[in-house]
């Protein structure tokens, strides 16, 4: 597989703040990677229940050591919301019900590492989801 993948797929249960039943059903799903590095990155992070509820307060807890330094692959939070709906329509509406500033452009998920496996464009390609999410692409909404 010439260059780097650009899709990871959830091998175990990722950690986080979201209810067990919800962070379960991530594993099993192929997600793009939405970094162009298309590799692990390191950044700081906060819980998606406690943390700081938008990009001002978050600098704030970052200059106050707040945020905890994490390494994972930074997935589109919308992209990944629509890739779990058709897998579990029940836990995307928790995500989108109890976290609704995901629903903003440009924020990502950081799935750990140790729960991300790196996939094929051909193993992608083979897998549940939509063409138009694996490539990045947000599902037309009404």
């Amino acid at each position: 597989m010439p260059g780097r993948p650009k899709f990871v797929r959830i091998t175990a249960v990722p950690p986080g703040e979201a209810p067990q039943w919800v962070r379960e059903k991530w594993v099993g799903l192929v997600l793009p990677i939405a970094t162009w590095k298309k590799r692990p990155i390191t950044a700081l992070t906060s819980g998606v229940l406690t943390g700081p509820p938008n990009r001002l307060a978050a600098l704030l807890s970052g200059l106050r050591g707040r945020l905890q330094r994490n390494t994972g692959y930074a997935i589109d939070a919308n992209t990944a919301l629509a890739i779990l709906e058709r897998a579990s329509p029940e836990a995307a509406r928790w995500w989108r019900e109890s976290v609704p500033r995901l629903r903003a452009r440009n924020r990502r998920f950081l799935f750990h590492r140790s729960v991300c496996e790196p996939v094929s464009e051909e193993d992608a390609a083979r897998s549940d989801a939509p063409s138009d999410l694996m490539s990045g692409k947000e599902a037309e909404r009404e």
